[in-house]
């Protein structure tokens, strides 16, 4: 009778999460740094968990501009920031929340949620 087991993964055998961990994080890291260089070459991140293992990404462009991503756990948020080469911030507050240029879009959307809204233009 034929062996049907798998063989363990060892250290040097990455596991199929491994893998699969890696390939979402290189798509992060993608967008992240498609993200900095549309931003004035830089950007600044930030992780924070946000429920059912998933983890926000939020992002500081040099010219201030903001967007987030999110990543389905900390463990690949961290390899895509990795990856990407960004300065990683503990918080989201003091000189990264400064930079942070808000327009008419995020003014509107504060009374809650809206469909449609202008753009920061």
């Amino acid at each position: 009778m034929a062996d049907t087991q798998q063989p363990a993964a060892t250290d040097d055998q990455p596991t199929a999460s491994d893998r699969r961990v890696e390939k979402q994080a290189q798509r992060l890291a993608h967008q992240i740094t498609a993200f900095a260089q549309s931003h004035g070459g830089k950007a600044d991140g930030q992780l924070a968990h946000i429920g059912r293992g998933a983890t926000r990404i939020a992002l500081v462009g040099a010219d201030g501009e903001w967007g987030n991503l999110v990543a389905r756990s900390y463990q690949t948020a961290q390899r895509a920031v990795e990856l990407s080469g960004i300065t990683l911030q503990d918080d989201f507050d003091g000189e990264l929340a400064a930079r942070v240029r808000t327009g008419r879009y995020e003014w509107t959307r504060m009374a809650g949620q809206q469909i449609g809204g202008p753009s920061n233009g």
